[in-house]
């Protein structure tokens, strides 16, 4: 029987949202749109299997396809990065990063990140999340000239705290991270590197970014994102005690069973990043991106930092009105069917639930087949959904323009 006979209310709501990302236009920087094939392997038949354990060493038995299935999303993960070692179990990025962590720190030890306020992620030390309960996290800053990494303030403070782990990588940092010159700070107070892609990891494998190795010590990311991925973790390194560290991390440390049917999609995902195509995707993503900062630029928009290296960019509102806020501009985009999320600029005035910006990214537009000429028209459709959200009759007006203009870039397959 199928799920509209099973449970119509579930099935109706599956629907629903189908139509809403087909006729919206997603700008979430962490959110893609994943192929049919990962969507296939995600929903299938090995979701019934317990797989505790790793490949030819599982507690259950009957797990003989699902370490072919494993092993193949290991060699694929370590292709894409070129490193040594992977484990491809984490439920999602933030398991990973914990996994990370237990594998080289001891409960109370120190750990040196960017603040979450300042473009960082709440799971490298955000006061109420696992890894300040834990360990004992001190942050670096921005430079508040350029809005960019002050790696004075990076050597100074690694310095003063002496961590056991320097962490780079971020969820709201529009620019090239410089992981050589981190790893040498690293180097001088004795530390580990840790590089947390997540966001980036898509433009790692096409090419469109550097790559965290050799100099990371360990490098976590989701899969999703610009990878295009099902909803998952990832953690890989080329030190070969650190991993096996790293895989006691994950089980029994912090996780049961994995989830195989997500390790297939995985390893369906990781096969597709693979195909020379992708860099050709990873490119168009940050021309993209360029392209949407320039053409928000000529509306009088002011960007953090000046505009983007990658996939994403800050847009501090208050440069078009004082009056606007993050989360007014959220709203009103989502009414004109343009999908975004309230962001913290540096140094906010306003509380996170407010903001004075958004944050704007282009992976799954660019999925989708737009290009560089076509985000003029997506600044054109923000810049009027912003100043129109007060009037709900032209945000209606917005909303069907927007989803006329969705229709022409079909969902993928």
């Amino acid at each position: 029987m199928s799920l509209a006979d099973v449970d119509p209310p579930i099935a109706q709501l599956i629907a629903e949202e189908k139509k809403r990302q087909e006729t919206t236009l997603e700008l979430i920087a962490s959110e893609n749109h994943v192929s049919t094939a990962v969507m296939e392997a995600a929903g299938s038949i090995l979701t019934n299997k317990y797989a505790e354990g790793y490949p030819s060493a599982r507690f259950y038995s009957g797990c003989g396809y699902y370490d072919q299935i494993e092993s193949i999303a290991i060699d694929r993960a370590k292709k894409m990065f070129g490193c040594h070692f992977a484990n491809v179990q984490p439920h999602s990025g933030a398991n990973a990063n914990l996994a990370a962590f237990m594998s080289c720190l001891a409960p109370g030890d120190k750990f040196l990140s960017l603040n979450l306020s300042s473009g960082g992620h709440l799971s490298h030390g955000m006061k109420l999340n696992a890894s300040a309960i834990f360990y004992q996290p001190s942050h670096y800053e921005l430079d508040p000239k350029t809005e960019t990494i002050d790696f004075n303030s990076v050597l100074a403070m690694a310095k003063e705290h002496r961590p056991k782990l320097i962490i780079c990588g971020y969820s709201a940092y529009p620019r090239i991270i410089d992981f050589a010159r981190f790893r040498a700070i690293a180097d001088e107070v004795g530390a580990k590197l840790m590089a947390d892609v997540a966001h980036i990891a898509g433009l790692v494998v096409g090419g469109a970014h550097p790559s965290p190795f050799p100099h990371a010590h360990i490098v976590t990311t989701t899969t999703h994102k610009t990878l295009r991925g099902p909803r998952g973790g990832l953690i890989l390194t080329n030190d070969e005690e650190l991993f096996k560290a790293i895989n006691r991390s994950v089980f029994p440390g912090t996780q049961g069973g994995p989830l195989m049917h997500i390790i297939a999609a995985k390893a369906v995902a990781f096969g597709e990043d693979l195909q020379p195509q992708f860099k050709q995707y990873a490119a168009q993503v940050v021309k993209n991106a360029q392209a949407l900062a320039a053409a928000l630029q000529q509306h009088g928009y002011r960007l953090q930092s000046g505009g983007t290296d990658n996939h994403l960019m800050l847009v501090d509102l208050r440069a078009r009105s004082q009056s606007l806020t993050g989360a007014d501009a959220a709203t009103a985009l989502e009414s004109a069917g343009i999908i975004c999320n309230k962001n913290a600029i540096l140094n906010d005035p306003r509380p996170p639930k407010v903001t004075s910006g958004i944050r704007l990214g282009t992976p799954a537009l660019t999925t989708r087949g737009l290009s560089e000429a076509d985000m003029a028209t997506i600044a054109g459709f923000i810049d009027q959904a912003i100043l129109a959200r007060d009037d709900s009759a032209k945000l209606a007006d917005i909303r069907k323009a927007v989803a006329d203009f969705a229709a022409m870039f079909p969902m993928p397959h």
